[in-house]
């Protein structure tokens, strides 16, 4: 399908600390931070697979179990088989967390107003303590997302928005095949709505374009208004959602 490439940049620069693959299944373990990090990827076609649909749930279901995660399927329109999604839920599969994906060609953006800004190639220990700080990260999470976040192995920039010397906002961009992502986009709760996300967001997009990036995408959470309407100023369009699927009873 024509945005399932998006969904492969999305698994490369956001990765897991661990990645098993199971015909056709990328299997990703993270410790359990962040569910994107901490599911199971149906994408690859296993229509030939001489495994039973149902016990290769249970081996999953197993493994997760193992690794006290909780059994979480990503649900994209390019999953294989077409039908899991109704299979997981018969089977009790919780559906949540809607997100819409959404690109933007980055050849009309408009220049940011504000540059006290930071891009930084490399992850660092402040950046990071500001985006913990910022989205109230678990201090148990702290070494696990540094782990991530170090094993990019494409372009990325750490970016950090200035007020009074204090940092406001902060945010990621990768880039990989003209595209930049944007990922861990946070504003302080006390400078929101007034611009400050926006004018983060326009300086990455800014580097992304020096760096070779001619589009963009990102995924929202479908029910949060704020970013949606950010994002719908800048340009962003949905281009197709996805959503995940949770086991409801832990292991008995």
């Amino acid at each position: 399908m024509k945005y399932q490439f998006i969904e492969e940049l999305s698994l490369n620069n956001w990765p897991p600390l661990s990645t098993l693959l199971y015909d056709g299944w990328i299997l990703r373990f993270a410790d359990g931070y962040t569910k994107r990090a901490n599911s199971i990827n149906p994408i690859h076609d296993s229509t030939h697979s001489t495994i039973d649909l149902n016990l290769k749930i249970q081996h999953c279901e197993q493994l997760y179990f193992d690794n006290n995660l909780r059994p979480t399927y990503k649900i994209t329109p390019f999953v294989q088989p077409p039908h899991i999604d109704e299979v997981l839920e018969e089977q009790g599969y919780s559906l949540i967390d809607t997100t819409s994906v959404q690109t933007l060609n980055l050849e009309t953006i408009n220049e940011p107003q504000l540059h006290a800004v930071h891009i930084d190639e490399h992850v660092n220990a402040e950046w990071l303590a500001d985006f913990c700080r910022l989205n109230h990260i678990d201090d148990k999470y702290k070494r696990t997302m540094e782990r991530m976040l170090s094993n990019i192995h494409t372009k990325k920039g750490f970016i950090s928005l200035y007020r009074e010397g204090q940092v406001v906002a902060c945010g990621l961009g990768v880039i990989e095949r003209e595209y930049i992502g944007l990922y861990d986009v946070v504003t302080d709760t006390s400078y929101r709505n007034q611009g400050f996300g926006e004018q983060m967001i326009l300086n990455l997009l800014k580097w992304g374009k020096e760096n070779g990036a001619r589009y963009s995408y990102l995924a929202v959470v479908a029910n949060n208004e704020p970013a949606l309407r950010l994002y719908s100023k800048l340009g962003y369009a949905e281009v197709y959602k996805y959503w995940y699927r949770v086991k409801d009873s832990v292991q008995g």
